[in-house]
């Protein structure tokens, strides 16, 4: 099939307007990631101090490990940095590796989504295809999320890759592996440097409590809302404005479930290129010109997950 069907910039923006909206940053692409940690340090820290705050700690950190995800992502469309090298050292040591992703590996897998979204082709296409579901569905999938299940069965897959166990022989085998172990190798490495950091600050137990259960339980689960209000039950597969969605987050939602406005994911399929820092000043221009009433948008996650979770009940026979 062919490709999705692509936005020309200059057929809605200026020549004036793209260039406003368009303008990079290195030391705001920078000053992201630097955010990051800082946020999971100072949470980290608080919850040390007193521990009654591990509870918020918890979804602090895990929506910050998903916003170094979502940094590693700025970084394979080249956004965090103008020079290639710091662009790919940032996006892999200080986004990516910590959290089990590799750079390199994600740009291939995802600039083939932007390529093919919505289409058959579209790797990511399982990720939106099963919607709707019924509430009982999405409600076992979050709990398996919140319960470490998820995290534990794509850890297992991920080492076994990398150790080239359960692989079945053929083509792209050792690709396969080799393509794990570039994760997985990083992400011991940084893993490992965090836990000698807290050891010897005296609180070897924060990187169990304080970052690998918010890894195996938040992240997990806003990671699945994140993909489910990307694309899932999007109204229309072929329409550039409507094969992605954009959800409007209060500002409790881009602390806890949406950061470094992933929420505008409509925008960022229309205009791949834009880092992450201009997606909102994008949204805001479109709508002044009226555009954003033909794309995708919904107001806030609990509309989008009724609408993902609308499918009803089959009746007991």
């Amino acid at each position: 099939m062919a490709a999705a069907k692509r936005i020309r910039p200059l057929d809605i923006f200026s020549k004036e307007e793209w260039a406003y909206v368009s303008q990079r940053n290195d030391w705001l692409g920078l000053g992201q990631v630097a955010h990051a940690w800082g946020i999971i340090a100072l949470a980290m820290a608080a919850a040390i101090w007193q521990p009654i705050l591990i509870i918020f700690a918890v979804p602090i950190i895990g929506a910050r490990q998903l916003g170094l995800v979502i940094l590693m992502h700025d970084a394979a469309h080249g956004g965090l940095h103008s020079n290639r090298a710091v662009n790919e050292w940032v996006g892999h040591w200080l986004c990516g590796a910590p959290l089990g992703s590799h750079v390199k590996a994600y740009r291939q897998y995802h600039l083939t989504h932007h390529k093919y979204a919505q289409q058959p082709e579209d790797p990511d296409l399982a990720l939106s295809k099963p919607f709707p579901v019924t509430k009982a569905s999405l409600r076992r999938k979050i709990i398996r999320d919140l319960t470490g299940q998820t995290f534990y069965k794509q850890r297992l897959n991920q080492f076994a890759n990398a150790a080239g166990i359960g692989i079945k022989k053929g083509p792209g085998t050792e690709n396969r592996s080799q393509s794990a172990r570039e994760a997985v190798i990083p992400m011991l490495i940084t893993n490992g440097l965090l836990l000698t950091l807290l050891i010897a600050v005296g609180a070897w137990w924060a990187f169990f409590v304080l970052w690998l259960l918010p890894m195996a339980t938040w992240f997990m689960m806003i990671t699945r809302l994140r993909n489910i209000a990307e694309h899932a039950v999007v109204p229309d597969n072929e329409d550039p404005m409507r094969h992605a969605r954009t959800t409007l987050a209060s500002w409790w939602e881009g602390l806890l479930i949406a950061p470094y406005w992933v929420n505008y994911h409509c925008e960022h399929h229309m205009f791949m290129h834009l880092p992450s820092y201009r997606l909102g000043r994008a949204h805001k221009l479109l709508a002044k010109k009226g555009i954003t009433d033909r794309m995708e948008v919904r107001r806030g996650y609990a509309e989008v997950l009724a609408q993902a979770a609308s499918k009803q009940e089959l009746a007991p026979a």
